[in-house]
């Protein structure tokens, strides 16, 4: 049989080619004699060394015996074209003098490698040649607003004993676990990527031993939002931080440009530019402007070492002082550095306190710390900086507006009260003032004072005043009232990206999880918890029973001022993925059957709980703060009739051993009109959509 044909069987076949004759009459190969006779690669490779090293030792000898003399042929090369030869080499290597001395050298070439850093000084000159390139012919001055000549104005007393930082470590922020501290942020949409979004905190997160990065705690701006007791605000993800989450929670104190309405925005491009530079300074502007123009090139190393050496050669210029502090401001976000952005609010406070620096460096300057301040969680150093910036500029109603914000941030509504009652009567219809002072009103249950004031400043346009917290009170303050009109601010809030919809008004989402008011056990995929739930419902109620004594204390009333009428409380096992083992203790085979489930006792965005609901109980229309959780209801106790609750326009009531699933980010309700309590088991799960990677990084509420 033939043998199969492949390429190993084709390579054994090959014949070499017949040898020939010659004209000689020497036998070669045919490859060979087709090539010409004789001169294979090889040989050739062989000449062609052989000529080289000829050429190299011909060099050799030229030089060594002198036998040409470069110097003159250059130069009768350099008269023909009328120059001489240091102007050949001036002409042909200055291009590349690196080193600012005026020749190429050793020193030129390492800067050309990268094996040495560029002076300041070259890098200077460099920028004053470019900006004067393009100077205008009829020399008026470069227009850009920090780098204009201005007159120098007096400087505003400043007080000696003024101490704007913390005493406190540096290190340490310990004003961020104060229960009452609001976020000045709220609504927030957690974007399933890889991520921080600069989220959970203001800090930067990426750098090696920077403190875990967190939300700013909601505080009362979400008092009402939720029927859980307000999250403790030291609890921290014990994992990487999410690089998605960098949206930011603390406002900005300057106004986003975006979010103003035009007629705002001409008013403001009519203001004079600010006067940052003094009578000297106006001497030197050539220089600030060149290290200026490094830094807003996004050359910030460069502009760090500009600014530097332009502080060490005048040390009592503010300007100089504050572009270096805005220069190590752009470093720490390049380097992402908490330590370097420490820095720069160092040197803000240092240029702030310089004397001569003119009213609108140090208003500048000021703001600046403050709101960095606040980036790092540093909030009473925060409200220490306005406040001195209102003692500065006492008429100034945007910074007293920044200052009763800062008061809100640790918890001191009544300060905050007292500031914007203060803006008020100077400006009453200052309509970022009259939504902070609404939101006060409300958080004090005077629920019909805060109406017109939250309704009036959404109504304003003002910058700062659309905020998805203020369409949430303001719609709940009418539905207490018994105001339909709650659902057209409600829808309002919905078209400018607010809410997910009418119904669903949670504030802190994730974005694209599946949404619907009621759930199935099958929809969730949870399904071995709900049986393990049903299966041991009389267990699960015979210890809730035992503890419901109210000798014990251990059942507390809710606290979130969201019942009209009645008695509520509640018995929380676990509270943002975190046991309390103390409670637990008391009905240890209820938390023993959940162990098991990390979907609930890993939620770090819900709790665990007995809830018991006396008749006569009344809770109001409200939404939970997050879509990132869905809550079962396990019937304990219940009454034949009297007992319902509504999620959206769908209503039912509860069944003893059955469970009960609904998303509480929408819109929720419950009637307790029986003649005995109602006790249920509350489990909060996490969405089922939501990765594992989600899961572990998303921050506790």
């Amino acid at each position: 049989m033939a043998p199969r044909k492949n390429f190993r069987n084709q390579a054994k076949k090959e014949v070499k080619p017949a040898a020939v004759v010659n004209k000689n009459g020497v036998k070669v190969e045919a490859s060979v004699a087709a090539s010409g006779g004789g001169f294979s690669g090889t040989k050739i490779f062989t000449w062609f060394m052989v000529l080289a090293l000829l050429g190299v030792w011909s060099s050799v000898a030229v030089v060594w015996f002198d036998l040409v003399d470069y110097d003159n042929v250059i130069a009768e090369r350099a008269k023909e074209f009328r120059f001489n030869f240091s102007e050949v080499l001036q002409g042909k290597l200055s291009a590349y003098d690196a080193d600012g001395d005026g020749d190429f050298d050793v020193e030129d070439a390492k800067v050309l490698l990268g094996l040495k850093e560029r002076p300041v000084s070259v890098l200077l000159r460099e920028a004053k040649e470019e900006s004067a390139v393009k100077e205008p012919v009829d020399g008026s001055q470069n227009t850009d607003v920090e780098s204009e000549i201005q007159a120098a104005v007096p400087l505003p007393p400043i007080s000696d004993d003024f101490i704007p930082d913390d005493s406190r470590d540096e290190a340490t922020h310990p004003y961020e676990d104060e229960n009452n501290a609001i976020d000045m942020k709220g609504e927030l949409v957690e974007k399933a990527q890889p991520q921080q979004t600069l989220e959970e905190s203001k800090q930067y997160k990426n750098q090696p031993g920077s403190p875990e990065t967190k939300e700013t705690v909601q505080l009362r701006y979400n008092a009402e939002a939720e029927s859980v007791p307000e999250p403790e605000a030291d609890v921290e993800p014990e994992v990487e931080s999410v690089p998605e989450l960098e949206a930011e929670f603390v406002p900005e104190l300057k106004e986003n440009a975006e979010d103003q309405p035009k007629d705002k925005l001409k008013e403001k491009a009519k203001k004079k530019k600010p006067k940052l530079l003094n009578k000297f300074e106006k001497t030197i502007k050539t220089e600030i402007d060149a290290a200026e123009k490094l830094r807003k090139k996004g050359k910030v190393e460069e502009a760090v070492r500009a600014f530097e050496t332009l502080v060490l050669q005048y040390p009592q210029s503010p300007r100089c002082r504050y572009g270096k502090a805005l220069a190590e401001d752009g470093l720490a976000e390049k380097m992402l550095s908490n330590d370097m952005l420490q820095k720069a609010i160092g040197t803000y406070k240092e240029a702030s306190e310089l004397p001569n620096a003119t009213p609108d460096l140090i208003k500048a300057t000021l703001k600046k710390r403050a709101e960095r301040q606040q980036f790092l969680g540093r909030m009473r150093g925060a409200l220490a900086t306005l406040e001195k910036l209102v003692q500065i500029f006492p008429e100034d109603m945007a910074l007293k507006n920044d200052l009763g914000v800062a008061h809100l941030l640790i918890g001191d509504n009544n300060s905050a009260k007292r500031v914007y009652e203060e803006v008020l009567a100077t400006a009453p219809s200052d309509g970022f003032a009259k939504v902070h002072y609404g939101f006060i009103l409300k958080s004090e249950n005077k629920i019909a004072e805060s109406i017109p004031f939250l309704r009036d400043g959404l109504e304003s346009g003002d910058p700062g005043t659309d905020d998805g917290r203020f369409y949430f009170h303001l719609g709940d303050a009418l539905q207490r009232m018994g105001d339909d009109s709650a659902y057209k601010w409600y829808e309002r809030g919905h078209q400018r990206g607010h809410f997910a919809s009418v119904w669903q008004r949670s504030l802190y989402n994730v974005d694209g999880l599946k949404a619907q008011p009621w759930w199935t056990p099958k929809d969730t995929g949870y399904m071995d918890l709900v049986k393990t739930l049903e299966r041991n419902w009389r267990i699960i109620r015979d210890e809730a029973q035992s503890v419901m004594d109210k000798t014990t204390g251990l059942f507390v009333p809710e606290e979130e001022n969201l019942r009209e009428k009645g008695e509520w409380g509640q018995f929380t096992l676990w509270q943002q993925g975190k046991k309390a083992g103390e409670s637990c203790r008391s009905v240890p085979k209820t938390c023993g059957l959940l162990e098991r489930y990390p979907e609930a006792t890993g939620c770090k965005r819900g709790q665990i709980k007995f809830s018991v609901m006396q008749p006569g109980t009344h809770v109001w229309p409200h939404t939970g703060p997050t879509n990132c959780r869905l809550r079962m209801h396990l019937g304990l106790v219940i009454p034949k009739t009297g007992c319902k609750i509504r999620c959206t326009n769908d209503t039912r009531a509860w069944e003893e051993g059955k469970v009960l699933i609904f998303d509480d980010s929408f819109e929720h309700e419950v009637w307790q009109d029986a003649d005995s309590y109602r006790l249920i088991f509350i489990v909060d799960v996490w969405h089922p959509e939501l990765t594992q990677y989600q899961r572990q990084t998303l921050s506790p509420i």
